[in-house]
């Protein structure tokens, strides 16, 4: 019976042992799996991220790759561009992960657009064409700045991190340089909004030397950063980017202006400013009561696909150069700093502040603009303008003409 158990115990010594060797082969399988897809993420990133710190997102990960595809694999020396990741939970599957974009100025093509392009939608449309509270929430709602706003900005899924190219820059940097790290995930916890804000301020120092742009960027704050509302709120109930338009409605009406906004902080030093309108479907059953009957399309499509919104934005400093819109299809247009005017579903105002140029903007939703007046939307942008140029202490305000809004 002795020599039975001795055995027994001897079996299971050996069994533990087994089960230990097997433990550490998967330890060290995995530490090497982990190793050689960090390596292959800064490869496909150019450098410019930790692959460390990518693999850290969604709660972590032993293994992702980079894309194999040339488009999704960033070249420093081919600006602009953009690295994918891919998470690969098991063989032969992948989901995708994140994605870092780096966008440069260039005389060309603008770095912030405006206008009706179906890009700069910020709803999607509703499900199966049913009538629904679409203007509600917003898909794309309006970036938050990064602490004063001088760093960038961020969403819910992602953080971009500026840098202005000062003196003593190479002659090849660009004048102002974004980028951009994006979660390609749902549910975006609030420790990923940190790590990617951390990923796009990391890159962004890695690129600025790389390339020789001369530019000090700011500290991340301290604090967190908050989750950025997507839901919209009573126009009149509105403060920040959109005070002025709650104002507005107070003293000329409601009339069919907007009845929901969305608005965003305005630290004084952010180089842009942002302020999302919509009709609710109330809104524009109201509206479609006092329009003529060939219009009645136009007020039921906007209860489902095609919303009626406006959008205010202000760039200040070296933004006000990169702001543009789609002229026709295949051209692109940046709009002069200094001048007024209208095109592509948006109008634009000039002036300076603190020295430099501003550009102060509205975008309309396709077909919305026909149904305010050109006095309406006149007085309108006139009030904003007033507002912000006001608020930050700008002179030489350049307008539209009348014409520009459709008024003889």
């Amino acid at each position: 019976m002795r020599v039975g158990w001795v055995r027994l115990w001897q079996w299971a010594a050996c069994g533990g042992i087994g089960l230990s060797l097997y433990a550490g082969w998967l330890t060290f399988d995995d530490i090497r799996d982990r190793a050689s897809s960090e390596r292959d993420i800064s490869a496909a990133c150019d450098g410019l991220v930790s692959g460390a710190a990518v693999m850290d997102l969604q709660g972590g990960m032993l293994r992702a790759t980079g894309s194999d595809y040339d488009k999704s694999r960033l070249d420093v020396g081919r600006l602009p561009g953009s690295c994918t990741v891919y998470k690969v939970p098991g063989p032969d599957k992948s989901t995708s992960l994140f994605t870092l974009t780096v966008r440069v100025s260039s005389p060309s093509r603008p770095m912030q657009w405006i206008g009706d392009d179906n890009d700069l939608e910020p709803f999607r449309d509703s499900l199966g064409g049913q009538e629904s509270d679409v203007t509600a929430i917003a898909d794309r709602p309006e970036p938050w700045p990064i602490g004063d706003g001088t760093l960038g900005r961020y969403g819910n899924w992602y953080a971009s991190v500026r840098a202005e190219c000062g003196p003593g820059s190479r002659a090849t940097a660009p004048k102002l340089l974004n980028v951009t790290a994006r979660a390609d995930y749902d549910d975006v916890s609030a420790a990923d909004r940190a790590r990617l804000a951390r990923i796009a301020r990391s890159a962004a120092g890695e690129l600025i030397g790389r390339i020789g742009c001369q530019s000090e960027l700011p500290a991340l704050p301290a604090e967190p950063l908050p989750s950025v509302p997507s839901d919209l709120r009573p126009a009149q109930e509105t403060d920040g980017s959109c005070k002025w338009f709650s104002r507005h409605v107070e003293e000329q009406g409601q009339g069919r202006l907007p009845d929901r906004a969305l608005a965003t902080p305005v630290p004084d030093a952010s180089p842009i400013e942002l302020c999302l309108l919509a009709v609710s479907p109330e809104q524009v059953g109201r509206i479609a009561q006092g329009l003529p009957d060939d219009a009645g399309e136009s007020a039921r499509r906007a209860r489902t696909h095609s919303p009626w919104w406006l959008r205010t934005a202000s760039y200040f400093g070296a933004e006000a150069h990169t702001v543009g819109f789609e002229a026709r299809v295949g051209e692109d247009k940046i709009i002069a700093v200094g001048t007024a005017g209208h095109g592509g579903g948006a109008w634009w105002a000039s002036s300076v502040c603190d020295g430099e140029p501003a550009l102060h903007t509205l975008s309309s939703s396709y077909t919305y603009d026909n149904v305010l007046s050109p006095q309406t939307m006149s007085a309108l942008f006139h009030a904003y303008v007033d507002d912000v140029t006001k608020r930050r202490g700008c002179t030489q305000v350049t307008y539209p003409e009348a014409k520009d809004f459709g008024t003889p």
